[in-house]
């Protein structure tokens, strides 16, 4: 019989060279010898696998964990109607903008772009991110659309009143029944970052050393939302179980 496979054609070749190794019984049709196949490759393994998992395990290897094959319901060609669409905001109700402006402006260090009344409804809005204000246009209207050409704002929105209330509270997503979990900043080093938060007295949920991730952690803003603080130096080495 010719071996086509130069794996299982090698490995045969060693083992009949050891075969002289073995002592023969007076019966040697019942001569039992181990065929090891060592590390064969992953196509060797697909091809003659009965185990299902072997060849998901192969598909998995073969395509990047992001391809569409690998993520049902993933459409990998933008429809040309989205080519212009951007991430650009996430929202918070908060309590109080005083607090929550304090906040995000000297504990995380935004700027506030853009700041929109609605009287007759009792609300306000207010938009920060990471963006110099001194490029905005002066001009209201146009300084409004500049906003919201910028990517990943936070819009703050604030119920007038409810920073008068003592017993009001929003839900932070992360109570029961659980839903809106964090949003995400990127800083220099995580270590410092999280140093300095400390000293200026803000509520963590997670430090850098808690838990199985080392080197990223949570925080809560004054309304209790939470925020996840990493570095691209260990965000790698923190999630690579994941990749």
């Amino acid at each position: 019989m010719m071996i086509s496979h130069p794996r299982i054609a090698a490995t045969s070749t060693l083992l009949l060279s050891r075969l002289s190794n073995f002592p023969l019984s007076a019966n040697k049709s019942s001569l039992t010898i181990p065929i090891p196949i060592p590390n064969p490759d992953p196509f060797f393994l697909h091809y003659k696998t009965k185990n299902p998992n072997r060849l998901r395990l192969f598909s998995m290897a073969s395509e990047a964990k992001e391809s569409a094959s690998n993520n049902p319901g993933l459409y990998t060609t933008p429809d040309e109607a989205t080519k212009g669409y951007i991430m650009q905001q996430t929202m918070f109700r908060i309590k109080d903008p005083k607090v929550s402006l304090d906040f995000y402006s000297r504990v995380l260090g935004m700027s506030l772009l853009k700041r929109l009344d609605f009287p007759e409804m009792k609300f306000s809005l207010y938009f920060l991110g990471y963006e110099d204000p001194a490029s905005a246009p002066t001009e209201p209207v146009e300084r409004t659309v500049w906003t919201f050409g910028r990517k990943a704002t936070i819009e703050l929105t604030h119920n007038w009143g409810t920073e008068s209330d003592p017993e009001f509270k929003y839900h932070n997503g992360n109570t029961e029944p659980r839903g809106f979990g964090h949003i995400g900043v990127t800083v220099d080093d995580t270590i410092k970052a999280c140093e300095r938060f400390e000293r200026l007295g803000v509520e963590f949920v997670k430090k850098p050393d808690d838990g199985k991730m080392k080197g990223i952690a949570f925080i809560k803003d004054p309304d209790g939302y939470w925020i996840e603080i990493f570095d691209l130096k260990t965000i790698g080495k923190a999630t690579e179980t994941g990749a």
